[in-house]
C-alpha cells in the first residue's frame, strides 16, 4: 500500500514539473468559460424561440424550433462559443496531463451557476450549492484516480466493434424510451442521455485519432466516424431540449460529471485500461462517481429555480401576511452581486427582445 501511494506521488509530481502546463492550464480555464457563457446563451435562445412559437419543447424541439433558432443571434453565439469551448480543451489536452485538464473543465459548473443567478435572479440555496460540491468535487476525484492508474493500451477491432455495438444498443434504447415517454420527460433525463452521448463521442473520437495517426484508416474507422457524427448530433439534440426543461448550470453539471464518467467506464470495463489497478481503486470509482451522479440528482430537485417554477419553495411569499420583504445578505448573493457589476446582462440580445 506504502508503495502504491509512493508511485501515485511520483506520478502527481512528474505531472506538474511539466512545462507545458503554462499553456495547458489557461486554455482549459479559457474553455471552462467558454462552455459556461455558451451555455448561457443557448439556452436564452431556446427559450426565445420557445415564446415565440407559443409551445414548449420539453418533449423534445420540433423542427420549427430547430429553424428558428438558427436565426437567433444568442443562440448562434452560443454554439461558436461552445466549439470554441471543444477547440481550447482538445489543445489543452495536447499539451497537458489528463490529470489537470479534464478536472478543470468542473469549473464551468461553478461559473454558470454564478451567470444563471445573476440573469435569472435565483440565487443558490444550501442544497444547491451542496450539490455543486458533491459534482465538482466528484468528478475531480473520479478522473484523477483514473488518471493516475489508467494506462492507454492498442485499440483492437474486436474491442472497437464491441464499442460500436454497446453504442448501437444504447441509442436505440434511449431513442425508443425517449420516443414513449418523451411528453413526460424531464431535464434529468435529457442530460442524462446527451452525457452517455457525449461519453461515446470522446472514446470514438479518440480512438480515430489514434487509427488515422497509425495508418489505419478503413472501413471500420469510417464506421467510427459515422457513429461520431450520429452520437454528436443525438447528443446536441438532448442538450437543447434540456434547455427547455431546466436551468443552463444545471445542463453543464450532468453533461462534466456523467460524460467524463461514461468515457472512463468504457476504458476500464472493454478496452482494460486498469485492468491491473488494485482493487481499492475500483471502490474508489464506485464511490466517487455515485456521489457525483448523487450531486446532479440533488441539484435536478432543489435548483431553485426548478423549485420556484414548480411552487414548491419552503418560504413565506412576499404577498402573504408577515413576510419579510428584504432577503437576507449571504454569501452566495454578494458573489452574484459581485458578478453583477462585472457582466450586468448578456451583451448579445436578439433583435426583436424588447428591453427589460
Amino acid at each position: 500500500m506504502v508503495d502504491e501511494l509512493q508511485d501515485v506521488g511520483d506520478q502527481l509530481v512528474g505531472a506538474f514539473q511539466n512545462p507545458a502546463l503554462l499553456y495547458g492550464i489557461p486554455l482549459a480555464l479559457l474553455g471552462a468559460v467558454f462552455m459556461s457563457f455558451g451555455a448561457q446563451y443557448q439556452h436564452r435562445g431556446v427559450t426565445k424561440v420557445e415564446k415565440l412559437t407559443g409551445s414548449t419543447g420539453t418533449g423534445g424541439l420540433n423542427l420549427q424550433h430547430l429553424l428558428r433558432l438558427l436565426s437567433r443571434p444568442s443562440w448562434v453565439l452560443g454554439t461558436l462559443m461552445l466549439g470554441l469551448a471543444i477547440v481550447c480543451q482538445l489543445s489543452a489536452l495536447a499539451v497537458a496531463p489528463l490529470i489537470v485538464v479534464q478536472p478543470l473543465g468542473a469549473i464551468a459548473l461553478v461559473i454558470t451557476t454564478l451567470l444563471n443567478a445573476q440573469i435569472s435572479g435565483h440565487r443558490p440555496t444550501k442544497r444547491s450549492l451542496i450539490a455543486i460540491g458533491a459534482c465538482v468535487g466528484g468528478i475531480f476525484v473520479f478522473v484523477t484516480i483514473a488518471a493516475l492508474f489508467a494506462t492507454e493500451k492498442p485499440v483492437t477491432d474486436r474491442q472497437l466493434v464491441t464499442i460500436l455495438i454497446l453504442f448501437a444498443i444504447v441509442t436505440v434504447v434511449l431513442g425508443a424510451f425517449w420516443f414513449w415517454r418523451r411528453q413526460r420527460m424531464g431535464a434529468l433525463f435529457y442530460i442524462s442521455a446527451a452525457g452517455v452521448m457525449y461519453g461515446f463521442v470522446a472514446t470514438l473520437a479518440k480512438v480515430i485519432i489514434v487509427r488515422i495517426q497509425n495508418g489505419n484508416f478503413e472501413w471500420l474507422t469510417l464506421t467510427c466516424l459515422a457513429a461520431l457524427i450520429l452520437g454528436a448530433i443525438i447528443g446536441a439534440y438532448f442538450v437543447q431540449t434540456a434547455y427547455s426543461s431546466g436551468p443552463p448550470d444545471l445542463v453543464i453539471a450532468g453533461l462534466t460529471v456523467i460524460d467524463p464518467i461514461v468515457a472512463i467506464l468504457i476504458g476500464l470495463t472493454i478496452l482494460g485500461e486498469a485492468s491491473g489497478a488494485p482493487l481499492w481503486v475500483y471502490v474508489a470509482f464506485t464511490i466517487v462517481g455515485g456521489v457525483a451522479v448523487w450531486g446532479v440528482w440533488q441539484l435536478a430537485r432543489y435548483h431553485p429555480q426548478i423549485v420556484s417554477d414548480s411552487q414548491e419553495l419552503p418560504i413565506t411569499r412576499g404577498s402573504e401576511p408577515g413576510a419579510d420583504r428584504t432577503p437576507p445578505m449571504t454569501g452566495s448573493i454578494r458573489v452574484t452581486e459581485a458578478v453583477a457589476k462585472v457582466w450586468p446582462d448578456p451583451p448579445i440580445k436578439d433583435k426583436d427582445e424588447s428591453p427589460r
